[in-house]
């Protein structure tokens, strides 16, 4: 199935349970304290599909599946009966009004909960925390950390996988001072580390350059996959299968190594010995030269792999039971809401770049590229969106909910609603807002396409 493919189903289906669900939270709230629902849309736009239930409520589906919204009785909004104005919505108290408007991020976080719940009962692959040699200078070296040093434990916490030890990086990076780590080398007892993460950048794009922390690789010549048509690797008469002995001399034993030698030297003509089927042979090769970001980097154009049999003792799962997996979904989807609240914090302050911001085109990759590789890692996907869209929801921005909570925090106060003048100034900010924040999110994902 072609990648596009992949990205446009994998998005269309994730935005379309998460949008449900936030809406579903706003609708069931709503009808249980007895506030009248006329539509429940799912998408934006002209409804190509309408169904009208006995109880009178319009569901529809709209071609743009970027949100959706739920209609509710509201005497600002039209004319209602004199016999059914105990059903508008305005006419309800602060407190049901609250309610609802917040169910729509609470059912977000009890999908995270129950998607969580899943993952850890399905159970997650990952590598092992082992980790490369350590740059000379990074924190990590200055520790005395050595290549295929095992981290075992962050500040008392076991850890299993790099997915799980990264998430805890991030986080301690955030508080600052020193992180305690228990290090384990092969066949040796655990020792205590610290490393002094005062000056680590937070940005998750730096993080772990600072730290100087990567995932271990077995020592293996690459094999190249995927030569792409006029690139230099045809050029140079390279194929699928071969495997990379070295570049200008440099022994080359692992991926990584072959893709920051290539990416060091933009525009070098090197040569390249390769062992093609017992066979070694040296040949000539001219690197391209691309622009990322005003940097220059090489490229060789082609994908590179190693025998997935080298892997095999690097492999680590987690698997809960089901009873086990609920405070675990719960805790998890709590870490995951806090971080992402710390992080946009971050941003706000500049200490995190914009960069980092993602919009359609890269949520819908990463849809693409979990669908991909298998259940659990789409579920993983959907439930990380379903956290931060009831964060992002929570905030206190006119026309997200968060806005409307604060208006409601303020009603309370006063004793009496914001006036319409003040009302709509606060929605012409809140829409500015929005605005801006998708501008930035499509510049983002265009550049990265760029």
């Amino acid at each position: 199935m072609p990648d596009i493919v992949w990205s446009v189903a994998g998005f269309i289906v994730a935005i379309s349970v998460l949008v449900c669900f936030h809406e579903f939270g706003h609708y069931w709230v709503a009808r249980t304290l007895g506030v009248k629902v006329l539509r429940f849309s799912l998408g934006f736009g002209t409804p190509f599909k309408t169904f009208v239930a006995r109880d009178g409520v319009e569901w529809s589906i709209a071609p743009l599946p970027i949100g959706g919204y739920v209609k509710m009785l509201d005497e600002r909004e039209g004319p209602v009966a004199p016999h059914e104005r105990h059903l508008a919505f305005n006419n309800q108290s602060l407190a049901k009004r609250a309610a609802i408007v917040a169910a729509g991020p609470v059912f977000n976080f009890m999908l995270a909960i129950a998607l969580y719940w899943l993952v850890f009962v399905i159970g997650t692959e990952g590598l092992k925390p082992l980790i490369a040699q350590p740059p000379a200078g990074s924190v990590a070296a200055s520790a005395g950390l050595q290549a295929g040093d095992e981290i075992v434990a962050v500040d008392g916490e076991v850890v299993q996988t790099w997915a799980v030890l990264g998430t805890d990086l991030i986080e301690r990076v955030l508080d600052g001072g020193n992180l305690p780590l228990t290090v384990q080398s092969k066949g040796g007892v655990p020792r205590e580390v610290s490393l002094d993460v005062s000056k680590v950048r937070v940005d998750p794009e730096v993080l772990f350059d600072d730290l100087g922390l990567s995932p271990y690789e077995p020592m293996a010549p690459p094999v190249l996959t995927q030569i792409l048509k006029g690139s230099p690797a045809e050029a140079a008469g390279l194929q699928e299968g071969d495997r990379v002995l070295s570049l200008d001399g440099a022994a080359i034993n692992s991926p990584s190594q072959l893709v920051s030698w290539v990416r060091a030297h933009p525009g070098a003509i090197a040569e390249i010995e390769i062992d093609r089927g017992g066979e070694r042979s040296k040949r000539r090769v001219v690197l391209e030269t691309t622009q990322t970001e005003g940097k220059a980097y090489g490229r060789l154009g082609s994908g590179v792999a190693t025998p997935p049999d080298l892997w095999q003792d690097l492999r680590a799962e987690r698997r809960l039971d089901s009873l086990a997996a609920i405070p675990a979904a719960a805790e998890q989807t709590w870490r995951m809401s806090w971080l992402t609240l710390r992080m946009l914090g971050r941003m706000v302050i500049g200490d995190v770049s914009v960069k980092n911001v993602s919009g359609p085109i890269q949520i819908a990759q990463v849809a693409g590229d979990s669908a991909r590789v298998g259940l659990v890692s789409f579920l993983s996907f959907m439930a990380i969106v379903s956290v931060s869209l009831g964060v992002l929801n929570l905030l206190p921005v006119p026309v997200l909910d968060g806005g409307h909570l604060l208006l409601f925090a303020i009603e309370g106060v006063k004793g009496r609603p914001l006036s319409e003048r003040a009302m709509a100034a606060s929605q012409y900010l809140g829409f500015a807002f929005i605005g801006t924040l998708m501008v930035l999110a499509f510049y983002n994902d265009i550049m990265r396409l760029i």
